[in-house]
């Protein structure tokens, strides 16, 4: 059964969860993979100032998600893919390695929410973990307050951490969503005040409400759909870009997703080209990929590095 749009993220066709069909020199074909691990150093605390434009030389380069002071990996592991089944069907011990192998890169941004079911996964995978050597960004459906003033105490047990770095609201859909979601982002914003949430945000599925979005103060973090071919996007390239460089420009952070559409763009190549269009808008501060295997993880590294030498 076809999945609705909100509910995925990046599916890599051409690339299996396991290494018995696709071998690592497969994998990787057209790449140099990254020699070396690095040690994250519980850096994921505020910035003294905010970042005017992001320059990146790796994937695990921290940036300061705009005027909110959090900071976070430029690359992070999301948890999504085709609603969450393709990482829940690692099973937590292969999720948990995978996420581990991740932080042992360097890599210290997870992401999640509550429509992938993968919080219990993420809490696991993360147990033993110090708090401040990650960024964990969560997501609300809540229509409601009361319903939004539950979720974040329920994801606060689930994840099993006393402050969320960054929770949004999850795939706005109308125009009118800064009037019609007061109520909830209200409760958001009370969060944050009192040391539970650290950023608030948004994420948009359509033109309108990306749009309606740029001039919404209340927004700290905004996860946007961006790549250069326009896949499972809200709107042209050329489009959705002109107005993630509005938001930067207002102290945004901008988070984006898509980067390699849902199907992996097929080769090394074109994600190649992809990354170097994102990286290149300067106003993308980092980004989430819904990563099935190790060797996945280490080709994008070697990626993202190729592209900010390019």
């Amino acid at each position: 059964m076809a999945l609705k749009n909100e509910e995925k993220d990046l599916d890599y066709k051409d690339l299996t969860m396991s290494t018995s069909t696709v071998s690592r020199r497969e994998f990787l074909a057209g790449t140099t993979v990254l020699a070396g691990t690095a040690a994250l150093t519980g850096r994921f605390g505020f910035a003294a100032e905010p970042e005017t434009a992001t320059k990146v030389t790796s994937g695990t380069d921290l940036v300061t998600l705009g005027r909110s002071g959090v900071k976070t990996t430029v690359l992070g592991v999301g948890t999504g893919t085709h609603g969450g089944r393709e990482q829940l069907g690692l099973g937590q011990a292969g999720f948990t390695a995978m996420v581990r192998h991740a932080l042992e890169r360097g890599i210290g941004y997870i992401d999640t929410a509550d429509a992938y079911s993968t919080h219990l996964f993420v809490r696991f995978a993360l147990e033993g973990v110090p708090r401040d050597k990650y960024f964990l960004q969560t997501k609300t459906r809540a229509k409601h307050p009361e319903v939004a003033k539950a979720d974040i105490d329920r994801f606060r047990r689930e994840l099993r951490v006393d402050h969320i770095d960054s929770l949004l609201m999850h795939c706005m859909t109308r125009a009118g969503w800064p009037t019609d979601m007061r109520p909830v982002m209200d409760v958001l914003q009370e969060a944050k005040e009192k040391g539970r949430v650290r950023a608030v945000g948004i994420s948009c599925h359509g033109m309108d409400p990306l749009a309606a979005s740029v001039d919404v103060d209340w927004v700290d973090v905004q996860l946007v759909r961006i790549n250069p071919f326009g896949l499972k996007m809200d709107g042209k390239p050329d489009q959705v870009a002109a107005l993630v460089k509005k938001m930067h420009r207002k102290g945004r952070g901008v988070i984006g997703m898509k980067i390699f559409g849902e199907d992996g763009l097929g080769s090394p190549e074109r994600r190649l080209e992809s990354l170097k269009y994102v990286l290149g808008l300067g106003c993308v501060d980092a980004f989430t990929i819904g990563f099935g295997n190790i060797q996945q993880i280490d080709e994008t590294l070697d990626l993202i590095k190729q592209a900010s030498t390019a």
